[in-house]
């Protein structure tokens, strides 16, 4: 049998094995380099895509093998770019290595007319658990703008991969010769506000008309801006219904966000919700891998796996990391051991949550829930207010450790059973309400920035 047809014979097995979700993920970028005498070779992507199989799908391949009839005694998967799938890249798009061997995005020019920077690409957005389901409607979408989870809306933490996966869309879609926008929202924001300004709001709305694709990033930050979401409101049913593609990402889901019109809500929750949740240690590790590789930066498995076991939470976070010890040893010449990655990264991993003030954690909510501070520590008992203030002071206990009647002195000078109850409230509310978790795990991220 040749190389080919035995490859899409095994492939057939694999797809009555896994869920199309993870056949598309991990296998569609595959070719069987070699057979013989029970020996495979795999051609893989990539590092990440290597490590993968071989740690969670190698079982999988050997009995789509011997499914076939063939002998299988060792499977081996080689990083080869696929050249039956591999077009030839236009030569602005050609990733150059600086003279530090790390990789030279800036040679990228953002386009002019849609936004996007060429270097967000499927290709090089590592998918995991933590981002398959996001990753594959956002592939669905590329592959049929408007016809597929119109709208879709990815939403997830801060440094998790969202721009990169809604500009790689716009990328892909690019290349049929539609016309893509990409906007952050405080952008739109901004063209609304001048535009209404300078009485030129026709001029801003006919950007917007003539478009296949309109993705915005961040959309949270239209919470409050009520002449902004009247705009895009217009602009979204103009698209929708000529049945463009819109594509809206946020830090939180549709019901979360504060201070939404409920009739833009009900668009946003009508199509595709997809989120990105925070990579598990395996996936941490196959990332770090990928991007030394990348680098050209010999990582050992002590060190990768000192990173990866301390920050858990933010993949721009662990890329930092990574580049802070690529510059050390290029400036130093010396050899990053655990010991040296310590004393390097000492900054980076300390926890931040602990040196947050009690100002920071007040701020933080009013920002999340959209209410004045005098309000959080008023003594409204509106539902709006009451559950921020009780949340508040939740973490006034659990962040800082204060005293109830310390927290009670905080907030406005409440009694320390009022302090109690709602502390006791909030923490039950935590182990069976996803939202509440969901929304304190955001808030958490806030008191950084605030």
């Amino acid at each position: 049998m040749k190389k080919e047809k035995l490859w899409e014979s095994i492939l057939a097995e694999v797809q009555l094995a896994i869920s199309p979700t993870k056949f598309n993920t991990w296998f569609k970028n595959t070719e069987l380099m070699e057979y013989e005498n029970g020996k495979i070779k795999i051609a893989v992507p990539n590092a990440f895509t290597k490590e993968w199989l071989k740690n969670k799908h190698n079982e999988t391949i050997i009995e789509a093998v011997k499914s076939v009839g063939e002998k299988v005694d060792r499977v081996d998967y080689i990083i080869e770019q696929n050249t039956r799938r591999k077009k030839k890249k236009k030569k602005e798009e050609i990733k150059k290595e600086d003279n530090e061997g790390q990789m030279e995005f800036e040679e990228f020019q953002i386009d002019k007319k849609s936004n996007l920077n060429p270097k967000y690409t499927f290709e090089n957005f590592i998918v995991g658990p933590f981002n398959e389901l996001s990753h594959a409607a956002a592939y669905a979408v590329a592959e049929n703008p408007g016809k597929v989870y119109n709208p879709l809306f990815i939403y997830g933490k801060v440094g998790l991969g969202k721009t990169h996966l809604l500009q790689s869309i716009g990328n892909e879609v690019k290349k049929s010769s539609k016309k893509v926008k990409y906007i952050p929202a405080q952008k739109f924001i901004t063209g609304v506000v001048n535009g209404i300004k300078n009485g030129q709001m026709e001029h801003f709305k006919s950007k917007y008309k003539d478009i296949d694709v309109l993705i915005i990033d961040d959309i949270q930050f239209l919470s409050g801006k009520e002449k902004t979401q009247e705009e895009f409101f217009h602009t979204f049913n103009d698209l929708y219904e000529k049945n463009k593609q819109i594509i809206l990402s946020s830090d939180r889901p549709p019901k979360s966000i504060r201070s939404l019109t409920e009739r833009l809500r009900s668009r946003f929750e009508g199509g595709m919700i997809a989120d990105i949740n925070f990579p598990d240690l395996e996936t941490r590790l196959a990332i770090l891998k990928t991007k030394a590789q990348e680098k050209k930066f010999n990582i050992s498995e002590e060190v990768s796996s000192y990173i990866a076991e301390n920050i858990q939470k933010n993949i721009r976070e662990l890329e930092g990391a990574l580049n802070k010890l690529v510059a050390h040893h290029k400036l130093t010449g010396k050899k990053i051991t655990k010991k040296e990655a310590e004393k390097i990264l000492k900054n980076i991993l300390e926890s931040p949550t602990k040196n947050v003030s009690s100002s920071q954690i007040t701020k933080a909510v009013s920002k999340f829930y959209d209410i004045s501070e005098n309000d959080l520590k008023g003594s409204s008992r509106k539902k709006e207010i009451v559950k921020p203030r009780q949340v508040a002071m939740y973490l006034l206990r659990e962040e800082l450790e204060y005293s109830f009647p310390f927290i009670g002195k905080k907030m406005g000078g409440k009694d320390h059973t009022t302090v109690m109850y709602s502390y006791k409230k909030i923490k039950k509310k935590l182990d069976t309400d996803e939202d509440i978790k969901e929304e304190i795990s955001l808030i958490k991220q806030m008191m950084l920035s605030v």
